[in-house]
Formats: structure tokens, sequence, C-alpha cells
């Protein structure tokens, strides 16, 4: 096992890899005490699975560089299991993403291997693996690292190898590996990454909320994210959720009202913290009422699209098994609702692509009447 702490082994292992077809992917992180994902390990393998721990806390002024070219070789698959944490992290410290991208969650769900497996029941159902979960909860930023962690963190990504390719079998056989590669360009818009204080509010719930409300609840909930990303520490630490909220619905005027605010720290109301609230809250009430922040409701489907969406949920249901898909990976109960009110005009994925020739000509087909549903020995058949 190749555990990487210096600028030289760290080329050297990457040089190695310029010519694989793909390489394998995970990493050790804690995020518990700051804003922003702390990397403790990064894993990587290629299909000889002699991979490397590259120790990024051991060697925090190591030069990534090399790892970042491999990122970005268009030649080179880079393979994870459900990288959506790993990609943040990798966006946050190199502004960009590894690419080409296969996820094998979204390959499993292909291949009808269930909604969202995790990596050990992936491997367990693809290999003859047997994934070792004692180094689960581990913290990953104190050094020296145990046999036992360093056995865990290597595992992942030699065991993605065997998860991988038994994945690409199934996928090639079904002809199915363009749908994954599809599926994956959605992981590679920057956008799901970058955290924008201005849209901070829309992760705190409220009940009948008014606009000048929403508005309060806005300004604050920015303050607190660009505080959290400055100070690189979890927004909780700078103020709980349930304290905007309580300002939201009480908003102060002046500093003593602050003490009356739900969990608000006694002493502060005339510190920095009580001062930039009490702007936030200004900023708030200045803003037109008509430009005030709404939460948009979603409407309830109207009764006599109701029949079509449940025959159209049936229809996805049976397409689903009968292609060994994921229904969800097929169509959402958004893209059915659409479907059931404008049919083949519905601008939906479920009619786009892939996803149309497996279920979307279907479903377009039963709400036209040109197909319908039947029982057939017991069974829900599509005729």
């Amino acid at each position: 096992m190749k555990i990487i702490t210096n600028n030289t082994d760290l080329a050297d292992f990457c040089a190695q890899l310029v010519d694989q077809p793909y390489i394998t992917v995970d990493t050790e992180f804690l995020r518990e005490r700051t804003y922003y994902a702390k990397l403790c390990l990064v894993q990587v393998s290629g299909p000889d699975k002699n991979g490397a721990l590259i120790d990024v806390i051991e060697a925090p002024d190591m030069d990534l560089t090399p790892l970042l070219e491999l990122f970005n070789d268009p030649n080179i698959i880079k393979v994870f299991h459900a990288p959506r944490q790993d990609l943040e992290i990798f966006y946050t410290m190199f502004k960009s993403l590894p690419k080409p991208l296969f996820d094998t969650q979204i390959a499993a769900m292909v291949c009808g291997f269930g909604d969202q497996i995790g990596f050990d029941p992936l491997v367990t159902q693809t290999t003859d693996l047997e994934v070792d979960k004692g180094q689960q909860f581990t913290d990953w930023s104190k050094r020296p690292l145990s046999d036992k962690q360093k056995k865990y963190a290597m595992n992942d990504v030699v065991y993605l190898v065997d998860a991988y390719e038994k994945l690409v079998e199934l996928l090639e056989k079904r002809g199915r590996k363009t749908w994954v590669l599809e599926e994956t360009e959605a992981l590679l818009n920057p956008a799901l990454y970058e955290v924008k204080p201005d849209e901070a509010w829309q992760r705190l719930k409220i009940k009948s909320p008014k606009p000048r409300q929403m508005a309060v609840l806005k300004e604050v909930a920015a303050w607190r994210e660009a505080k959290a990303q400055q100070k690189d520490v979890p927004r909780t630490r700078i103020l709980r959720d349930e304290t905007i909220i309580d300002l939201s619905y009480n908003p102060p005027k002046k500093p003593q009202d602050l003490t009356r605010i739900r969990n608000f720290p006694k002493g502060c109301e005339s510190k920095d913290l009580g001062h930039a609230l009490l702007n936030a809250v200004k900023t708030a009430h200045q803003i037109p009422i008509e430009e005030c922040p709404e939460i948009k409701k979603k409407k309830p489907l109207p009764k006599q699209y109701q029949g079509a969406y449940e025959m159209l949920k049936m229809v996805l249901k049976i397409l689903a098994a009968e292609n060994d898909v994921a229904p969800r990976l097929l169509a959402s109960s958004e893209d059915l609702e659409a479907m059931a009110r404008h049919g083949a005009q519905a601008d939906v994925p479920a009619l786009t692509g892939w996803r149309k020739k497996v279920f979307g000509d279907a479903a377009i087909a039963l709400i036209a009447g040109d197909t319908g549903l039947r029982l057939v020995e017991g069974q829900i058949k599509i005729v």
C-alpha cells in the first residue's frame, strides 16, 4: 500500500496512470467543525489495483497539480460512487471538476440494483468481496493512521475497480453505457457546488410566511451564510436556524429587542453580532414589498388529470420492471404530472434522450389512446 506525502512521489504515481483507461477515486474528509469539507485523504487506483493514499493532512503543502491534470485528462474515465460530496471538495479546491465522470451509483440504478444503492451493498452484489465497515466513522484528520484505517481507505478504490468492471460488463451487454455518461453530465454543473448566500433562505422552513417576514429571513440567512464561509465554520456556529426564523417573526428595531429572540447569545446585542443583525433587518425593511422573496407553493394536480397521472404511474412501474431500471431514473412525479397535463408537449427529461425510448414514447401513446392497460393472467400489461 502506497502512502504519498511529497511532490515527487505524487508526480511519479500520477505519471503511471496517464495511459490507463480509467481510475477509481474516493476521499476521506471531515466537516463537523468547518463550513467547507476538510480533505484528509484522496484515494486513487488504476485497473491494476496498485493504488495509493494521498495524505494531504500529513503534507498540507503538497502540490496537487499532477492529480488535477489526471482529473482533467479527457482520455481517462474518473470512477466514483455517489460523488456529490467528493466533487464539491474538488470544485472548492481546484474550481474544476473531474471529467469524464462515471458514477457507479447511477450505473447501478440503470442496471436494476435499486434506487440509490450504497457502496457496501453494491460491492456485495457485484463481487465476492466483503466490505469492512469498522472504520466508517473514524476521525480521518488524526495522525498517524492505523493499518486498519489505511486498509479501509484503500479498499474503497480497490473494490470500486471490481464493481465498475462488473457494471460496465452489464451496461455493454444491454447497450446502456451511454445512458450513464449522459446522466453523470448533470453532476458536472458547477452551480451544484456553489453556495450563494442570497439563496440560503431557501433551506429554512417557516409556516404562513408573509412578504416582509420573508425579506428578513433572506437578509439574515444571507448574512449568516457569508459569515460562515468567511470564517470557515458551520453556519449554526454563527446563528442557529430557529434564531433566524424567530428574527423573521419578531424583527428587532433596537439592540434590546434581540434579548427576546430565541437562543440569541446573551450579551451580544450591542456587539458586532447584534449590529450586523439589526442592519440586515433594516435592509430587509427597505425592500419594496413586490420584490420580497416568496415560497412557490406546488399547485395540486387538477382532478381532470388525476386519471392520466395514475395510469402514467402504472406504465412507469411496468416499464421500469421490464427494463430493470430504477423508476425514479426514468421519470419523476413532476415529469408525470406535466405529461398528464400537456402530453407530448411537456418539457420534461422523461421525453428526451434514452428515457424517451424506454418510457416516454410508451407513456405518450397511452395518453393519446393508442395503447391501454389490461389485466392479463393477474398482471397489468400495456396492450
